[in-house]
């Protein structure tokens, strides 16, 4: 069996450690600093749920709310992430 993505060093998740990420998930879309990943969890700081994209091409979420605190997602749960805004 062929192995379509490769485990780089300071690739994928821990690559992105600092930056404003997007979390697609099973049920919500999570934005926010990246400051921890485990095998299980990431951390983000200065988050938001993105209820409501808008085009994606653009600066701003149509509707993001802010989290009071830090917010903690199961990996298992999230379906693809990037840099997005």
């Amino acid at each position: 069996m062929k192995r379509l993505v490769e485990d780089v060093e300071n690739e994928g998740l821990m690559g992105l450690m600092g930056q404003r990420v997007t979390l697609f998930g099973l049920n919500y879309i999570y934005t926010g600093k990246l400051v921890g990943v485990n095998t299980d969890f990431v951390k983000l700081e200065d988050a938001a749920i993105v209820y409501e994209t808008g085009e994606l091409n653009t600066r701003d979420w149509k509707d993001a709310q802010s989290l009071p605190h830090a917010v903690y997602v199961m990996l298992r749960t999230v379906e693809s992430f990037m840099i997005l805004k």
